[in-house]
């Protein structure tokens, strides 16, 4: 079952994505837009123009967002929590 939200930009497709919302046939994540946008400081042009994207794609991503902000804030913080336990169980080959 696929759900699809914001005029048919987003959708939710369990196994895709990790059943969280994406861009409608991409892989890309309404997670990775936010953070390339408000983290990175990358502009909407300059994402859609990397990715292939519409502007019309990244601006119902961050509409998205801001709609279900708590949320996806959330998995943000679980992903960087996931990195930050790998980092100390697997510490680089390169900072010895």
């Amino acid at each position: 079952m696929t759900a699809e939200t914001r005029d048919g930009h987003i959708e939710i497709t369990p196994g895709l994505a990790g059943g969280k919302p994406h861009i409608k046939g991409r892989r890309i994540t309404v997670r990775n837009i936010v953070i390339w946008h408000e983290r990175m400081g990358r502009s909407a042009d300059e994402i859609a123009t990397e990715y292939d994207l519409t502007l019309a794609d990244v601006y119902a991503a961050l509409a998205f967002y801001f709609d279900h902000r708590t949320e996806i804030d959330e998995s943000i913080r679980e992903g960087e929590a996931f990195v930050e336990a790998l980092r100390e169980r697997t510490p680089s080959k390169l900072s010895r």
